[in-house]
């Protein structure tokens, strides 16, 4: 690891989970934890806590656990170093650097500077002779100079060399220019300008670094779009087109459009609040970005079929990611750009102040499908409409819901409310018997939430979880462990992280969670928190850590061929004794 462990160690000491969370999470203290609504997914019921003595985080409801390292990285999305660093400021500590960390962080910071000198490349062609055409077309798109300049617009041109050139006399050479995604290669190892006789759009994060490009062509030759592939700088899950100055806005709200001319239109209108997924549709990591810049999200993408799928994907991820959520219905126009143009800002404003909140517009797009005329239909639209609304939690919202969905097919709204109560009924039910079919299955409850993870031997990796968590409890416990290794439990997981505190009490170290937060990836340290977070009693936690080792070493050799119970019994005892071992020492 490039930042020296005992300096994480040292970090996690002097950082109090409770207070780091609490900049983001309103917490109540309830018993020995404090209990908050989860900022990861939406939720109604706090099922997120905060442990004070364990320092980690667990929620419930969507698994994410670790300890203050991982809560910095999932809800400020940034990496693991930059988790560090930004921790390490909040406590006034100084993060050691290694020479290869320099190296990585001055790497970065070439392709930054690179990204920033091909964007101002870009643009420079933008005003060349050759750059005429592209010129126009973007002013035939009704963008302004001052718009260009402000986000930075360019044109990249038909040549296979030409950025090439240009960064070689700024110093930079081909690999630097294939690594920030600015080139390509062919099979024959001839590598040329990635973008070539296309408009371009830079892409900016949210501290206002050129990290990658999109660009597009002039005619109807295909791809329409090429955008910078992922690498050191560029996630294209990580970043909204012109969120660096959306997230300024004072509109109080966010507008999500499907692409960057849609998204500069509306800003050269006056709506500088909209923002554009990179080449993607929106993700989970996307709706938690805009979750911290605003509380609203009005979707307004094309008013086409794939633009009313696009928006009945992305309602429930910005709801779960804690946001209100309206849909912008777009009359007249296929997108917000053509929207305006035909009928100007003020018209656009008054629709965006129109935008119908998620339920009615799932209702609406529902209503579309079917004609009220018909008397079959009118049966199936009732249906699909009461099988949506009886997924509403509030008993207003389906009461109202409801009542519209009655108007518009012609019936009672009582008899509606009773399709609505009986679908609910249904929904319960069976969310009854999959809760009986888990309490049932104990074994299936002790499997981890991440299928990746999961248990080949249950009883094993329970007491394997046991011994895990006595010794983050009471790390001198490893110095009872009768001499077992990683290498004896069925978990690899289990049995790596037990090898890991092992090593690391022994070594005068740390054996928090987290601490390991920089050798187990984020599933790792979620499932370990669900484990360090499960009851254990230090009264008789010496027995209970040789009742732990007993199964997990009669279920080893179980594994390796044992299958008589007696005889199990007696190759464990003389395995013991064989061994010294007296349930004491280590």
């Amino acid at each position: 690891m490039a930042i020296p462990e005992r300096f994480i160690d040292e970090l996690v000491s002097r950082t109090d989970i409770v207070d780091l969370v609490s900049g983001y999470v309103r917490l109540n203290k309830k018993g020995n934890n404090y209990w908050g609504l989860c900022p990861f997914h939406s939720e109604k019921t706090p099922s997120f806590s905060v442990a004070i003595d364990k320092q980690i985080y667990y929620c419930f409801g969507c698994h994410k656990g670790g300890g203050a390292i991982n809560f910095v990285m999932e809800m400020e999305q940034m990496s693991y170093v930059e988790a560090v660093r930004h921790l390490a400021q909040r406590a006034g500590m100084q993060v050691p650097e290694s020479e290869y960390d320099k190296g990585r962080k001055e790497k970065r910071e070439r392709l930054l500077e690179m990204n920033k000198q091909a964007a101002r490349y870009f643009h420079a062609q933008l005003y060349a002779p050759h750059g005429a055409q592209a010129l126009a077309y973007l002013t035939g798109r009704g963008l302004s100079r001052g718009t260009l300049t402000r986000f930075g617009l360019g044109f990249a041109p038909d040549s296979w060399d030409g950025l090439l050139n240009t960064l070689a006399q700024q110093g930079y050479d081909k690999a630097e220019v294939l690594e920030a995604g600015l080139a390509v290669s062919n099979d024959k190892g001839r590598i040329y300008d990635r973008f070539r006789n296309r408009v371009i759009f830079p892409i900016i994060d949210v501290r206002g670094s050129v990290i990658g490009f999109g660009g597009r062509v002039m005619d109807d030759s295909k791809p329409k779009y090429l955008n910078s592939p992922e690498g050191p700088v560029y996630n294209k899950s990580r970043n909204l087109f012109a969120l660096n100055i959306a997230k300024k806005s004072n509109a109080g709200r966010i507008i999500l459009t499907e692409g960057y001319m849609d998204t500069i239109a509306l800003h050269q209108a006056g709506f500088d609040c909209a923002v554009a997924s990179l080449g993607t549709a929106l993700t989970a990591e996307h709706a938690l970005l805009l979750s911290r810049y605003t509380k609203e999200a009005v979707i307004a993408y094309d008013g086409d079929g794939a633009g009313v799928a696009a928006a009945q994907r992305a309602i429930p991820l910005l709801e779960r990611a804690g946001l209100k959520v309206k849909v912008l219905q777009m009359r007249g126009a296929k997108d917000p750009d053509e929207f305006i143009k035909s009928y100007g800002r003020e018209a656009f404003a008054k629709l965006l102040d129109e935008s119908t909140n998620h339920i009615e517009y799932r209702l609406e797009q529902i209503k579309r499908k079917f004609d009220l005329k018909d008397d079959a239909q009118r049966v199936e639209f009732l249906r699909e409409a009461a099988d949506m609304i009886a997924g509403l939690s509030g008993s207003v919202e389906r009461e109202v819901y409801g009542t519209r969905a009655a108007q518009a097919a012609g019936v009672s709204a009582e008899a509606m409310a009773q399709e609505v109560k009986k679908r609910r009924e249904q929904r319960m039910r069976k969310e009854r018997k999959r809760q009986e079919r888990r309490d049932l299955a104990p074994a299936a409850n002790l499997q981890p939430a991440q299928r990746g993870l999961r248990y080949d031997n249950v009883r094993s990796a329970a007491a394997e979880e046991g011994v895990v968590r006595l010794a983050m409890l009471d790390p001198t416990l490893l110095e009872q462990t009768q001499g077992l290794t990683g290498a004896e439990f069925s978990a690899p997981l289990l049995g790596k992280v037990f090898d890991l505190l092992r090593d690391r009490h022994a070594d005068g170290r740390s054996v928090q969670l987290g601490s390991l937060s920089g050798t187990l990836s984020p599933e790792e340290m979620s499932h370990l928190a669900r484990v360090l977070d499960q009851p254990e009693g230090l009264g008789q936690a010496g027995k209970a850590l040789a009742d732990y080792i007993d199964i997990i070493r009669t279920e080893r050799l179980r594994r390796e061929g044992g299958t008589d119970d007696a005889a199990l019994r007696a190759a464990l005892e003389r395995h013991r004794k064989a061994k010294g071992y007296g349930g004491e020492g280590t």
